[in-house]
């Protein structure tokens, strides 16, 4: 009986008090509204960053040849320390905790030729393994550099879509020729699109990628320019970049504590950050979303308190004809929690209908695609439910206490 005369009196006093039944409700609605809101802006911003910083590679390290500082085995500090694709197959065969490696060589202001269309672009000479690690894949109908091109040195080219666009437009280039420094190259692949927020030697979108063994053909290369290595799930960057330095300080003779001697930019340190931040910065929303709730309950448990002044006779006659004080409390707390639940579910709603709106803008490449995070809704509920009992208790309580002579006395 108690939740059905509750909910006829929320609805009574609906009618009576418009006005101020709706902004009770609106603090608790804009507190809802503001923690669904946030959680799903951050929750879209954070999926953004963190598909934008796979397009580089995931469990990935780059490493490039640097210079020795200190002086190790009689050997003077201040020597250059280069790798050969021979030392990438050694890594791969030495270091178990390798899944993936790829020498890579570079190669600058090539001229890229389709027609009369002349283009000056960076050339690039990797094996197989590479597009897997640097998250580089194929568009329908087209290939990454595989096996056989490597051993066979096959004139065949991977280009980026960007790449693509500037010498072919709008025509089909998959199985066309474009010369590649007046040598001519069968387009074999070209890359999906894919975002991308950070680099090394320039986007992947407009790079043009040939087996490494036709680079060094071409050009006559024994150095690379880097590498990029791929650690197995169950490792670390940590071991892995430990077990480079020692292996390549043991051929070349450096300290491998030298760390000048080889220059290792760690990609998973990026997602770690990342991944640190948005944590962070969910703690700090939770603190806003509950902050503003808080604020919302207060607003609540002042009408709660204006109610009771307004209904103290009521309240008199109903104890002078037995109502327990148990009974007078349970109402109130129920009628509080109640309009604390409409409030709230009018707020989530509102909350859902905002973040399914947001996409037809065309603004993911911003904010990324809000979405509504259950971590977010769960703290909403709760916090509400709390809000809303804090809300009521100590009207309730007051209400409770009223003496019945005294409570009839006052009207």
């Amino acid at each position: 009986m108690l939740p059905l005369l509750s909910v006829r009196q929320f609805f009574r006093d609906l009618r009576q008090q418009k006005l101020r039944t709706f902004m009770t409700m609106g603090g608790i609605l804009w507190g809802t509204l503001a923690i669904v809101l946030l959680f799903a802006f951050g929750k879209g911003i954070y999926s953004a960053q963190m598909k934008s910083q796979k397009g580089l590679g995931e469990n990935i390290a780059i490493v490039w040849p640097g210079m020795t500082t200190k002086t190790w085995q009689g050997l003077p500090k201040g020597r250059n320390i280069n790798f050969t694709e021979d030392d990438v197959s050694l890594m791969k065969a030495k270091i178990g905790d390798i899944s993936k490696i790829s020498p890579e060589y570079s190669k600058w202001n090539v001229p890229l030729q389709y027609g009369k269309q002349v283009i000056l672009q960076n050339v690039v000479g990797i094996w197989p393994e590479f597009g897997e690690m640097r998250n580089i894949i194929p568009d329908l109908g087209g290939r990454f550099i595989d096996a056989l091109d490597i051993v066979q040195k096959r004139r065949v080219v991977f280009i980026g879509d960007e790449l693509k666009q500037q010498l072919f437009g709008s025509e089909e280039a998959i199985g066309k020729y474009i010369l590649i420094k007046n040598v001519p190259f069968r387009v074999i692949g070209v890359l999906k699109h894919k975002e991308q927020d950070s680099s090394y030697s320039g986007r992947d979108s407009r790079k043009a990628f040939i087996p490494a063994s036709t680079f060094q053909g071409m050009y006559s290369r024994r150095y690379l320019n880097n590498f990029v290595v791929q650690q197995k799930e169950s490792s670390s960057m940590a071991a892995v970049k430990k077990e480079i330095y020692s292996l390549l300080g043991e051929k070349y003779r450096f300290d491998p504590s030298d760390e000048s001697a080889l220059g290792i930019w760690d990609v998973t340190e990026g997602f770690k950050f990342l991944t640190t931040f948005f944590w962070a910065f969910r703690i700090f929303l939770v603190g806003i979303g509950v902050a503003t709730l808080i604020t919302g309950g207060i607003g609540v448990s002042n009408i709660m308190n204006v109610v009771l002044e307004e209904r103290t006779k009521e309240i008199g006659i109903k104890m002078a004809l037995g109502a327990k004080k148990s009974m007078i409390m349970m109402q109130f707390i129920f009628e509080t929690l109640l309009l604390t639940a409409v409030g709230g579910f009018l707020g989530f709603i509102l909350g859902m209908g905002i973040v399914k709106t947001i996409p037809l803008f065309k603004v993911e490449q911003y904010i990324g695609i809000p979405e509504v995070d259950l971590l977010g809704t769960g703290i909403a509920m709760g916090v509400l439910a709390i809000v809303g009992l804090a809300a009521g208790f100590f009207p309730a309580r007051r209400a409770a206490n009223l003496q019945p002579v005294q409570a009839l006395k006052l009207f």
